[in-house]
């Protein structure tokens, strides 16, 4: 077992019985007797009755977002994120690769992370962003295998949330850090290669769903331009939801007649609440 999820084992709930869970003769398990194994990769899956995994992002998906995140394009957001990041444990919810939660770990040494997602391809890569991480495998729509009031700072950057779950497991004085995309985000690649569109009340929305339970706190925007090769617009339409609606051929064709710089704008809302 990894380091990193030894250190984060504390802060979970087994997805069956929701007892707190340990490491027993090599896997980890409950009270109640239920067992889990750990990947080979340093990941652990704890799947409810309920619980899906046929929505998560694909190998591709996955591979994409890493290049393009590693290459730093989205720098800025991520800085926003680490500066927005409260006290205690941290845990990133849809956390793909666990870049954004490496990032926050790296400026603060005294916290440990948990990276959540529904793909086992991003819950590899999670599993080595960070010495201080563990990635585990889970449904964002299920009940989370994660202790009530476990969590200091909850991360959910471009990724689904259950406003319920998020008042559960944060402490007392937590804070979540939600990140959306404004209707200019990526709007220059709109037109051009169909991507989807972005909801204008998407704000307003993210606001009366967390308000019943958290707090509002302040909110940062994060706007810069980005100069993307044809190579970066691929991957970045790759690691998003519209590569569930374009085709290969339609998407490679489309990238193929962009010039060979493309300015694109980044333009999303970072937004804190807390738990009272």
């Amino acid at each position: 077992m990894t380091a990193g999820l030894d250190a984060v084992l504390p802060l979970l709930a087994c997805p069956l019985c929701a007892r707190s869970l340990s490491r027993i003769d090599g896997v980890v398990g409950c009270g109640s007797g239920h067992r889990f194994d750990v990947a080979r990769q340093g990941y652990l899956t704890l799947l409810g009755p309920r619980s899906r995994t046929d929505t998560g992002d694909s190998a591709d998906m996955v591979a994409a977002r890493q290049q393009f995140l590693d290459a730093g394009h989205f720098e800025p957001m991520t800085r926003a994120i680490r500066e927005a990041a409260g006290d205690g444990p941290v845990l990133d919810l849809g956390a793909g690769t666990g870049h954004h939660l490496r990032a926050v770990l790296q400026g603060y040494p005294d916290r440990v992370g948990l990276a959540i997602d529904s793909s086992r391809y991003a819950a590899r890569r999670a599993a080595r962003a960070h010495p201080r991480a563990g990635s585990v495998v889970a449904d964002a729509w299920s009940r989370l295998p994660v202790r009530n009031g476990a969590v200091g700072t909850l991360l959910s950057v471009f990724a689904p949330r259950e406003p319920a779950e998020i008042g559960r497991i944060l402490r007392p004085g937590g804070r979540a850090v939600v990140v959306t995309p404004t209707p200019d985000h990526q709007a220059e690649l709109r037109p051009v290669i169909g991507l989807l569109a972005v909801d204008p009340d998407k704000a307003e929305r993210l606001r009366d769903a967390l308000g019943g339970s958290l707090t509002p706190g302040p909110v940062t925007e994060v706007r810069q331009a980005m100069r993307l090769s044809r190579d970066d617009v691929d991957r970045l339409i790759r690691m998003g939801p519209s590569a569930y609606h374009l085709s290969d051929d339609r998407r490679r064709a489309a990238v193929a007649g962009l010039a060979e710089i493309t300015e694109v704008t980044v333009a999303v809302t970072v937004s804190v609440f807390h738990r009272p």
